[in-house]
């Protein structure tokens, strides 16, 4: 494994960990169970950023990193969507509309594999991805918040600016995936 994959692969390995804390974490100690959070989210999402850097600059990027980073992204993602969406913070609607997004998404890119065209990232799906940290941002800060007894301060705006947030990343999910259907039937022509 490059050190790309390996940054790719620490997701795989903090996605469940993410979960279990967040799941089941204690209440009596709010202020280390939200640090914990935060540090797993934080080399979570700073790992997407620098796995790609990586790649190029030591000339490593592979077909295997263009499918696995995308993989790897979505398992963490949707772990903490999961949490959220349990807890109500993340819309149930907008979860599930991101949930089929990625594994038609996930489809598609196994139908080219067979082809012999590993697609990567399109510029769609990386505003989407964006869209979805920051999704995921707001929603660990509203946790934060709720945790450390100032509920208050996220019931009223923040939950406002969450629901819109959310609703912007489902609608970047069906957009991103248009072009990803675009681009795939583009490609199974010239295959």
């Amino acid at each position: 494994m490059t050190t790309a994959d390996k940054l790719t692969a620490s997701r795989l390995v903090l996605a469940p960990v993410f979960f279990a804390v967040y799941r089941f974490g204690t209440a009596s100690a709010p202020v280390l169970y939200v640090a914990v959070l935060w540090g797993l989210f934080l080399v979570i999402e700073v790992s997407d950023l620098f796995d790609g850097l990586a790649a190029r600059r030591s000339g490593t990027v592979s077909d295997f990193g263009k499918l696995f980073d995308p993989y790897a992204d979505v398992f963490a993602r949707l772990t903490y969507f999961a949490c959220f969406a349990l807890d109500g913070i993340m819309p149930a609607w907008a979860f599930v509309l991101i949930l089929y997004r990625e594994f038609s998404i996930n489809f598609l890119r196994m139908l080219l594999v067979q082809k012999g065209v590993a697609m990567g990232a399109r510029k769609g799906g990386k505003l989407k991805s964006a869209t979805y940290m920051v999704a995921g941002t707001l929603s660990l800060a509203f946790v934060s918040l709720s945790k450390l007894g100032s509920e208050s301060l996220a019931v009223g705006p923040l939950s406002t600016v969450i629901y819109a947030v959310y609703s912007l990343a489902a609608f970047l999910a069906v957009l991103s995936f248009v072009d990803y259907f675009i681009q795939f039937k583009k490609i199974s022509v010239r295959s």
